[in-house]
C-alpha cells in the first residue's frame, strides 16, 4: 500500500514515522516546510519522548513527486485544509480513501471537494517539533476513524487503514459513526487549547490551577450542550481526556498555544468558532465558547497590527 501523510508537522509525523518503521507500506511526507522534508530526506524522521526511533520515508515539498496514493492522511492545521488538499489531490484517485486526524470540525467536507471517499478522523497523540527532522512525542493515545457520512466511503477502507495503523503503533478503532468520537475531542481541544493559549499554561498547570482547572469545566459543558442538540453521542467524557494529558510525563503545550507563542494564526475558527455556529443552529448559548473565541481572534489581529507597523516603518 501506499500511503501520502498531507502535512508532516507534529501530529502527521507521527503517523509517518510508525507507518514508515512498519516496513509493510511505501510512505509518502507532504509538507511546505522545507527545512523539514530536507532533513528526512537525508538523515531519516526521528521521534523522541513517548517513543523513540527514526524512520526512513519519502519526503517532498512538490506535490507534483508525489506518486498514486491507496491511502492520504491529512494532518495539516486546519487553517490550511483547502490549499493543502488542492495541491495534494492528484495523488488520490476514485479508489483512494482519505482520512483526516485534524482538530475541530468541518476538514472533512474541505477534502470531499477533491477526493471521492474521505474518512473522518480524531487522533489523541501529540507532538511538537524540536527541529527539522526530528520531533517530540508528548502524549500516546487512540485514534477513532469511521466514513464521512456524504460521500458514502465503504466500511471496508476505514477497516483497512485502521488495521494499517495499529499494526503500526497507531492504534486505530473503526466505527461505523464516527461524529462521538470527533465531538468529544472537538470538545476537549475547545476547552484546553484557548485557555492555555490566553494564559500561557502548559496542559497540567492549567488544569491543576482551580480557576482555569474549572474553565476547562465549563467550556466542556456548553460543548456537550451542543452535541446533545445535534443528537451525538459522545465517545467518552472530554474531562477524562483533560485528566489524561495533565497527568501525562512533561510539559505539553497545546497546538493552540504553540501557535500564540510564535504568533501565527490559530484553529480556533475550527474550534471555539464551530461550537459557537453549531450552538446558533440548535438555540443552544455558548457565551464561555463566544468569549474565549473572540479574545484569540483578537490577539491574532494584534500580530496584524503589529507587522502592518513594522511594513509602515521602513
Amino acid at each position: 500500500m501506499k500511503v501520502c501523510v498531507v502535512g508532516c508537522g507534529a501530529v502527521g509525523s507521527l503517523f509517518a514515522a510508525h507507518l514508515a518503521r512498519s516496513g509493510q507500506h511505501e510512505v509518502w511526507a507532504y509538507d511546505v516546510w522545507k527545512p523539514h522534508v530536507e532533513a528526512i530526506r537525508q538523515r531519516g524522521l526521528r521521534l523522541s519522548g513517548a517513543a523513540d526511533f527514526t524512520a526512513r520515508l519519502n519526503a517532498t515539498s512538490d506535490a507534483a513527486e508525489i506518486p498514486r496514493c491507496d491511502y492520504g492522511i491529512v494532518a495539516t492545521k486546519s487553517i490550511h485544509t483547502r490549499s493543502a488538499i488542492a495541491q495534494a489531490a492528484r495523488a488520490f484517485d476514485e479508489n483512494s480513501a482519505v482520512c483526516s486526524v485534524q482538530n475541530g470540525v468541518g476538514n472533512e467536507e474541505l477534502i470531499a471537494e477533491h477526493v471521492k471517499y474521505v474518512i473522518r478522523g480524531t487522533t489523541f497523540p501529540a507532538g511538537h517539533p524540536i527541529e527539522p527532522g526530528h520531533i517530540g512525542y508528548d502524549i500516546k493515545g487512540d485514534t477513532w476513524i469511521g466514513p464521512f457520512e456524504p460521500t458514502n466511503t465503504p466500511m471496508q477502507r476505514v477497516e483497512e487503514l485502521a488495521a494499517m495503523l495499529t499494526g503500526s503503533g497507531m492504534n486505530t478503532i473503526p466505527l461505523k459513526d464516527a461524529r462521538g468520537a470527533q465531538w468529544t475531542k472537538l470538545i476537549f481541544n475547545a476547552s484546553t487549547n484557548p485557555v492555555g493559549a490566553l494564559t500561557l499554561l502548559h496542559h497540567g498547570a492549567a488544569t491543576f490551577l482551580p480557576p482555569t482547572g474549572q474553565l476547562f469545566r465549563d467550556l466542556i459543558e456548553e460543548g456537550k450542550a451542543v452535541a446533545k442538540a445535534l443528537g451525538i453521542t459522545l465517545h467518552g467524557e472530554p474531562w477524562d481526556m483533560v485528566m489524561k494529558g495533565a497527568n501525562a510525563p512533561g510539559k505539553h503545550k497545546a497546538s493552540m498555544l504553540q501557535d500564540v507563542l510564535a504568533k501565527r494564526q490559530t484553529e480556533v475558527d475550527f474550534m471555539n468558532g464551530a461550537i459557537v455556529q453549531w450552538g446558533e443552529k440548535t438555540g443552544v448559548p455558548t457565551p464561555l465558547n463566544k468569549a474565549v473565541w473572540a479574545l484569540i481572534k483578537g490577539l491574532e489581529r494584534s500580530w496584524e497590527e503589529e507587522r502592518e507597523s513594522a511594513v509602515g516603518s521602513r
